[in-house]
């Protein structure tokens, strides 16, 4: 079923490659894993290889894959803003790349999207315009229902089995992992467990 979501984004990015970049976008390593605290996201590097070439990566985070398909189309072609930006040398993003300049908007807004400004990331809020709307549902007429659930959060950590134990009188302490009985030789006096 995932290979299905795959290869709509491979099919996609050779799509939108050819209505918005003229066919000029190399063809990347397309994945779908985890990505919590983006919709997706692009290397500037060349992240893969084989016998034959190096590739970038564009990765769509598996945990919105069901959000409806043009905000999904949306977020595929922002990543390849970003491969435009990084294949002809436009400096879109500062701050390690969370940062995006004014140039990402200006290159994403030629390709069908609403570029907003959001506190900490910059020109980076996108939102698909009326005409890729169009262009997706004319185009394609299924939706993305498989995504990575919500990440179940691990069990609480297990109470320490460690008691603690004082001496009423002169505040001695020591450390058991199991009940014991013991005294304090300098009071002459048993210690107490301390409550928990």
């Amino acid at each position: 079923m995932l290979s299905k979501n795959l290869e709509f984004l491979e099919s996609a990015h050779q799509i939108l490659n050819e209505r918005y970049f003229e066919g000029a976008l190399s063809k990347p390593i397309i994945t779908v894993q985890k990505s919590p605290k983006a919709y997706g996201h692009f290397t500037c590097y060349k992240a893969w290889a084989d016998d034959k070439a190096d590739y970038e990566e564009i990765n769509i985070g598996a945990e919105t894959l069901n959000r409806p398909l043009e905000n999904n189309v949306a977020t595929l072609l922002h990543e390849m803003v970003h491969q435009y930006c990084f294949e002809n040398g436009i400096q879109d993003t500062s701050r390690g790349g969370t940062y995006h300049n004014k140039k990402f908007a200006e290159e994403a807004e030629k390709r069908g999207l609403i570029i907003e400004q959001a506190p900490k990331i910059g020109w980076s809020k996108t939102t698909p315009s009326a005409e890729l709307v169009e262009f997706v549902k004319k185009k394609w007429k299924l939706e993305i229902s498989l995504h990575r659930a919500a990440e179940i959060k691990a069990p609480t950590k297990k109470k320490s089995s460690t008691r603690k134990y004082v001496c009423p009188c002169c505040g001695m302490s020591v450390r058991a992992t199991r009940a014991v009985s013991i005294m304090c030789m300098e009071c002459d006096l048993q210690l107490e467990c301390e409550e928990k």
